[in-house]
């Protein structure tokens, strides 16, 4: 069977981040010290060994790069200081844009002009949409939103958005398991699939993998990122909470279009309270160790790390300013502040979530799922055999 090597692959992946891979003399250290790394699935000297030989094809069906959570241990150890953490990093987003069956995700991630431009775009369209569409004059005296944008309206915005991104993000997760998979994805029984589907609940959840990792504090800056905007998503585009305005000191109203306030007890704004400190908390920690560069993972930031991070903090800190209008009863404070946020969390889940930062959120477990779904599928095969 011939092997088809891609001799522009290296320069190709400098595109996505990749840097110091050049320097690697394959040594092994890197997957040696991985807490991650097994003999079935080693990584990363086995990825960036594809990288060198041109092996796209390869790097595309596996599934190492997902296992990978970039702790910063390899990258530590290695001699030469090729840095095999960021040559993964480089390869998710490689692999992030071999699954979007648009394009859109490789022009995003290889031109920092583009990505801002396309933000910009989706910002301005969302304020201009806001300030046009309205239902007549706004209440003065009060902060009413509902006095200029109903909530039947933006629940059905809402819902047209919830459905073009659930299309967009199933169509490229798909695409991810058919590349790794192959046709034993449909080979394999739908009993199997069904026995395993805790592992895809439990991985997406917990980010388990992670806590095995040497750096826990790299775990739980993770983790507390993506649960914060986890409960924040599923609620928007699962009960189709209108508006977006989800993250504040309390889960507002607003959320909901309802002008009212709920009591402090109430679950959903202990659930508001909860995302926005998971949020704050990760996306500071995470910026200030860009700042600093002192460890692995921040040394090296690509634009659109950069772009998640602001996103996400811009996102939450006008979601507690409008908590403080609307306690304070402002209407035109509230007002203006909801067209801005809605500004930034508008691109941030159209652009990040399917081709982007959070399809992480969907590879990574999907994938532990899978190589347990092949594990079990091969015990099963040689129990009959």
């Amino acid at each position: 069977m011939s092997i088809k090597v891609d001799p522009n692959l290296m320069k190709d992946l400098r595109h996505f981040g990749l840097k110091d891979a050049d320097k690697c003399m394959h040594c092994g250290n890197c997957t040696a010290v991985c807490p991650l790394s097994t003999e079935d699935n080693p990584f990363p000297r086995k990825l960036i060994k594809y990288a060198h030989m041109g092996l796209a094809d390869k790097i595309l069906k596996s599934p190492e790069p997902w296992l990978c959570y970039y702790c910063g241990d390899c990258s530590d150890n290695c001699p030469r200081g090729a840095e095999p953490g960021e040559a993964m990093m480089a390869m998710r987003r490689y692999l992030t844009s071999k699954y979007d069956w648009t394009g859109f995700a490789r022009k995003f991630y290889t031109s920092e002009t583009f990505e801002i431009i396309a933000v910009a775009i989706v910002a301005i369209f969302v304020g201009l949409a806001l300030m046009l569409f309205h239902a007549g004059s706004p209440n003065m005296e009060h902060a009413h939103l509902n006095s200029v944008w109903p909530a039947s309206a933006i629940e059905i915005a809402d819902l047209i958005m919830a459905a073009i991104l659930t299309f967009l993000l199933l169509s490229n997760t798909y695409r991810c398991a058919r590349f790794q998979m192959g046709d034993l994805l449909f080979k394999i029984p739908l009993g199997i699939y069904i026995r395993q589907a805790k592992e895809l609940v439990i991985h997406f959840l917990t980010q388990k993998r992670f806590s095995e990792c040497t750096d826990k504090m790299q775990w739980l800056v993770h983790l507390l990122i993506m649960t914060g905007y986890s409960t924040v998503f599923l609620l928007v585009a699962v009960f189709l909470a209108g508006g977006l305005e989800v993250i504040g000191l309390a889960w507002e109203p607003i959320a909901f279009q309802r002008d009212v306030i709920y009591p402090i007890y109430h679950p959903m704004r202990l659930l508001g309270y909860y995302a926005t400190f998971a949020i704050f908390y990760g996306t500071t920690y995470a910026m200030i160790g860009r700042i600093r560069k002192k460890k692995a993972p921040y040394k090296n930031s690509h634009g659109t790390d950069w772009m998640f991070l602001i996103l996400l903090q811009l996102t939450t800190l006008t979601g507690i300013l409008i908590h403080f209008t609307r306690l304070l009863d402002w209407p035109m404070p509230t007002y203006t502040l909801y067209v801005i946020h809605l500004m930034v969390a508008v691109p941030m889940l159209v652009l990040e979530v399917p081709f982007a930062k959070w399809a992480h959120l969907a590879f990574r477990p999907v994938t532990i799922f899978l190589i347990k779904v092949r594990e079990a599928y091969q015990k099963e095969m040689q129990t009959f055999a």
